[in-house]
């Protein structure tokens, strides 16, 4: 046993009442020191924002008042949103990581058998919120065991980013509506050197986002409605694909095939593409930064900025925004602190502040934040507002389940785009992806 000295131990000792109950007493009963109590501590692993304000705010305003409201440390830590898969799997392998790590898409279902379960943290929010958005409850909940596999967090909005001047300059005083529409004034944005920028590559937002709703919006479609029987390998894809790849050579920034979610933005204000799909944050730091972003004749580039939907396609119009989920890891050895944290950052005073830092960039988890002051502010990121209303998922028309997000975390759908667009016949593309995509669902 360490060595105590003459002075701790009187000043274990106590006095009076104080010895009797916690003092040399206690000690001597135990045959041990004192233990001296610790803060619990949570550690949260997060995307970096594209919105760097809000990191800000959870880093420097929300770490330090959960520490003074429910005594518990919170570490937050950001990393790219593409390595944030990896690192994942890598602590679930390892059993040793964050406590709570926020997932994309629909990576609870991925993770299913790694996650605890926090049906009573999402029911509160769920009551007393408005409602969660139908999108986060396809990827969030297991509609077998009938329990939640992370508290919903948020729903980033992908809608297409334009320059409203160049677009009227080829003739399209409002956003083209249909994709036979939008091909011509492609052509002509770049002939004029102003090309759409898409990028087909692996990345976790805007290649997604963009590649599933122009599928369904053609009536292509990975499965049936029953989640199991592989329909990719149909004239509707095959169709699909070969417009896409006279759309991409005709109208697109070429060197785009492979970018991120961060090369568009950066091409969109440098000014070197028209239009992209992307979230808010092109808007954003162009309001940011107004002075270093600036059209061709010398004024803020922001005001030359709106937000439109993806266009219809034979089937219909349809859009899917990216959701996020906060996982509590089944490996964490701070469950009960960590469950503490998220229903007190998914309260409604709390959540706010993160909330309105993003200025739109991304929903609430729930209805209720619909009708926030915060949507009155700007019209360009009304948009926004109602992104998440009838967004579909990877897996539609069937469930977002365990299929979906493996089939999604290999990038078949968007490979299968890529291959074509890269020179592989139509044909042989989809045939590709299909066998792809009968692998991944059986």
């Amino acid at each position: 046993m360490a060595r105590i000295s003459r002075r701790k131990l009187l000043k274990l000792a106590g006095t009076g009442a104080a010895a009797a109950t916690g003092g040399m007493a206690g000690i001597l009963a135990s045959g041990r020191p004192p233990a001296f109590a610790q803060a619990a501590a949570v550690h949260w692993l997060r995307w970096v924002d594209f919105v760097p304000a809000s990191d800000e705010v959870l880093k420097k305003v929300i770490a330090p008042e959960c520490e003074k409201a429910l005594g518990i440390k919170l570490t937050v830590e950001t990393i790219n949103g593409n390595d944030l898969q990896a690192r994942t799997t890598a602590a679930i392998q390892s059993a040793a990581g964050p406590d709570i790590i926020l997932g994309l898409n629909n990576w609870p279902q991925l993770y299913a058998e790694s996650v605890v379960d926090v049906d009573a943290i999402v029911e509160n929010l769920d009551k007393s919120q408005g409602g969660i958005y139908d999108e986060l409850r396809m990827v969030g909940y297991d509609p077998v065991n009938k329990h939640w596999l992370g508290v919903p967090w948020t729903i980033v909005g992908g809608l297409i980013a334009y320059r409203k001047s160049w677009l009227a300059a080829a003739g399209a005083d409002k956003f083209p509506t249909t994709w036979e529409s939008y091909r011509e004034v492609g052509k002509k944005l770049k002939a004029a050197g102003h090309p759409v920028g898409q990028t087909l590559g692996h990345t976790f937002g805007d290649a997604p986002t963009f590649v599933y709703p122009y599928l369904w919006s053609w009536g292509g479609k990975e499965v049936e409605a029953d989640g199991k029987t592989v329909a990719l390998n149909s004239k509707e894809t095959v169709e699909s694909v070969k417009f896409l790849t006279a759309f991409y050579k005709e109208c697109c920034d070429e060197g785009g095939l492979a970018w991120d979610d961060t090369n568009n933005n950066r091409a969109f204000l440098s000014g070197t593409i028209a239009a992209t799909l992307n979230g808010a944050s092109i808007y954003i730091e162009s309001m940011r930064k107004p002075d270093n972003y600036q059209t061709d004749a010398g004024k803020p580039m922001k005001g030359d900025i709106l937000h439109a939907f993806l266009p219809h396609g034979p089937a219909g119009q349809f859009s899917y925004h990216a959701p996020f989920t906060n996982m509590l890891m089944k490996y964490s050895k701070n469950q009960d602190a960590a469950k503490k944290f998220l229903a007190w950052i998914g309260s409604k005073d709390v959540f706010e502040k993160w909330f309105v830092s993003q200025k739109g960039f991304c929903t609430g988890p729930t209805k209720g934040w619909k009708s926030h002051k915060m949507w009155d502010e700007d019209p360009v990121m009304l948009p926004f507002r109602d992104c998440a209303d009838n967004a579909k998922f990877p897996g539609y028309p069937g469930p977002a389940g365990r299929k979906a997000a493996e089939a999604l975390s290999k990038y078949i759908v968007i490979d299968m785009y890529a291959k074509a667009v890269q020179g592989m016949p139509a044909e042989e593309a989809v045939k590709w992806a299909h066998g792809e995509m009968t692998k991944a669902y059986a």
